[in-house]
């Protein structure tokens, strides 16, 4: 079993956890704003810790650390549900670039970071990838404002709308 830790979401609610991954889909604990959207095989949600508005997390439903572990229809799904997830961002909240992350030598499960790069943010810290930990400690510490969680809040479902409409939708025609 994981040792656990306290977590602390961005609304400021305090959870003692193993892995988040198992707590989310135990229903432990949810998400803040619930899903973005969800496949057979992954969830993708906003950030737990982290109030940046447009920061998903892509992660397995299944607890695993890397991508050589996926299945073939994981695989297949994976891709098809990464791609979808960034026109999401692109077209519901104007994000026009990330940066992807992925680290397998978390307790979590296999997951991998949507870190939009938000300029009027990242200013500050520098546009490359050596700024993402700064800005999110920044966020953590000083972004867990009730304006700041509007604009998460206001993503979320920015981005939940954008994929119900462009992608569940064809889904069900092709069925």
């Amino acid at each position: 079993m994981d040792e656990k830790k306290e977590i602390i979401d961005i609304k400021g609610k305090k959870k003692q956890l193993g892995c988040l991954g198992c707590a989310i889909q135990k229903g432990e604990v949810e998400s803040p704003g619930g899903s973005i959207a969800s496949t057979q095989y992954f969830d993708a949600h906003q950030d737990y810790e982290i109030p940046i508005p447009g920061f998903v997390i892509l992660a397995s439903k299944r607890h695993l650390q890397s991508v050589d572990e996926f299945t073939a229809d994981e695989r297949t799904d994976f891709i098809e549900f990464l791609c979808r997830l960034r026109q999401t961002m692109r077209h519901a909240c104007n994000v026009q670039v990330i940066y992807l992350i992925q680290e397998e030598d978390t307790s979590h499960h296999f997951h991998i970071w949507m870190f939009p790069r938000h300029d009027w943010l990242m200013e500050k810290f520098g546009r490359k990838i050596q700024s993402v930990r700064p800005i999110m400690e920044y966020a953590r510490e000083h972004m867990k404002t009730p304006e700041n969680l509007k604009k998460v809040d206001e993503a979320m479902e920015k981005m939940k709308k954008y994929f119900q409409k462009e992608f569940a939708a064809k889904e069900q025609n092709q069925l």
